[in-house]
Parts: structure tokens; C-alpha cells; sequence
């Protein structure tokens, strides 16, 4: 079997995909599970059926697919898993291993503001309240183009620093 995402295995994992009901989970997980006996070892298929738990509230089993899965994952996708998996090793109080796929994650991807935001949210819940303020502060200065966080840009840079360092 391929570990590539082929058009065809595309457009079946869309199609369950856009199936999901996030109130019962069963049939999806159910479907990726399927698809995973006809695809073993399909890093794409392993990150969905890892996502299909993870959203029905299965962490600990999701856990094991997107570390199965990431491997083999690529461009969006990647980036997709590595922001679930981080998220879901915070929900499971395990927030150093959290921050440490965050800060690869943000290093692969510079440009990811949810990976930042979701690094942020880390910080948070692992009690270090004023890093994950002074993250989300440089989200803002990078990203929010009105005038007036413009005019403030500096103070904004120059609080999260600040915060960053207490």
C-alpha cells in the first residue's frame, strides 16, 4: 500500500471527512477506521483517524495515531496534525511535551498563527500566564493591520518582551 495522498484517497477522506457529526463521532471514526484496514500505515489516514478520536474527547488514543502519522505527513497536513497533537498533550496536562512539539511546530512553520495561538493557549494552561500573553501580544503586532495597532506597535513589541522575560 501507498503512503502517499493520491487524488482518490483525497477525495475519500473529504467526503467522510465532510460526513462528521461532531455530536456522535462513532461513524466517523468508524469510517477512518475502515479506510485505515484498506490504507495500513497511510500517515494521512492515521492522522484522520487520530483527529476522529481526538474530536469524540479519546485523547490518549488519538495520541498514538498522530505520532504514528507525523512521520510521513507534509505541507498542510502536517502542520494540521502538529498543532492537534500539541493541543491534545495540553488537554492531557502534559505541557511540557506540549510546548516542546509547539516550538518545533512554530519553528517548521513561522508563519502558522494558529500554532502560535495554540502555543499560547499552552503557556496558559501550564501556568505561565504572562509568556502566553506576550505571545499572543506578537501575534497581534505581526498580524493585526489597523492604524491604531499600528501606532502602538512598539509598546505592544515592548510589553510582551517584557512579559516574555518576567
Amino acid at each position: 500500500m501507498t503512503t502517499e495522498l493520491t487524488p482518490e484517497l483525497a477525495a475519500t477522506i473529504e467526503a467522510g471527512f465532510s460526513r462528521r457529526d461532531r455530536e456522535n463521532m462513532q461513524p466517523t471514526i468508524d469510517f477512518f477506521e475502515a479506510l485505515l484496514v484498506e490504507h495500513p500505515d497511510n500517515p494521512y489516514v492515521l492522522y484522520e483517524v487520530g483527529g476522529s478520536y481526538d474530536t469524540a474527547g479519546q485523547e490518549e488514543k488519538a495520541v498514538g495515531f498522530y505520532e504514528q502519522a507525523l512521520p510521513g505527513l507534509s505541507g498542510e497536513t502536517r502542520r494540521k496534525c502538529l498543532l492537534q497533537y500539541g493541543s491534545t498533550l495540553r488537554n492531557l496536562d502534559r505541557f511540557d511535551d506540549s510546548l516542546d512539539v509547539f516550538k518545533k511546530a512554530c519553528a517548521e512553520f513561522p508563519e502558522s498563527d494558529s500554532l502560535r495561538v495554540f502555543k499560547a493557549l499552552t503557556l496558559h494552561a501550564a501556568d505561565r500566564k504572562d509568556k502566553a500573553l506576550a505571545s499572543l501580544l506578537l501575534v497581534i503586532a505581526d498580524r493585526l493591520e489597523t492604524p491604531e495597532i499600528k501606532r502602538y506597535e512598539a509598546a505592544i513589541r515592548g510589553n510582551a518582551e517584557y512579559l516574555a522575560n518576567l
